[in-house]
């Protein structure tokens, strides 16, 4: 063996021993934790909760509440919003932005998290915070 090759083991038996054990695979989901998307054209109406959040209805029964990354000033009195989605659906905050018309223009408002709320918190929405 050539002294290029005996370094060469050396080396990668070095190696061999200093590397960890490969981390555990991530978790897998539970089945029962379904992801719960929606699509925009389907969002019929819309209420705002304060300048944080809005609350939307989705179809005849289900409303989802929209947290925004930041204060959105004029969406507790406009009358129209808009939303822009990264794709079809939107599953996460990541997915939407709102558009909020204003006297300067349109403001977008980036969405952090998007959550359908369960039938026993629709109904213990205040009537002003249902769409």
């Amino acid at each position: 063996m050539t002294l290029v090759a005996r370094a060469l083991l050396a080396a990668a038996a070095v190696l061999a021993m200093g590397q960890a054990p490969p981390p555990d695979p991530a978790p897998k989901p539970e089945p029962s934790a379904k992801r719960q998307c929606f699509f925009p054209r389907n969002v019929n109406g819309f209420s705002a909760v304060d300048d944080d959040v809005v609350n939307v209805r989705v179809g005849v029964r289900d409303i989802y509440q929209l947290e925004l990354l930041g204060p959105c000033p004029d969406v507790d009195w406009t009358w129209k919003i808009g939303i822009i989605s990264r794709g079809s659906t939107i599953c996460t905050g990541l997915d939407a932005t709102l558009l909020v018309p204003s006297t300067i223009g349109p403001r977008r408002c980036a969405v952090r998290t998007v959550r359908k709320l369960t039938p026993e918190e629709v109904a213990a929405l205040p009537p002003k915070q249902k769409p």
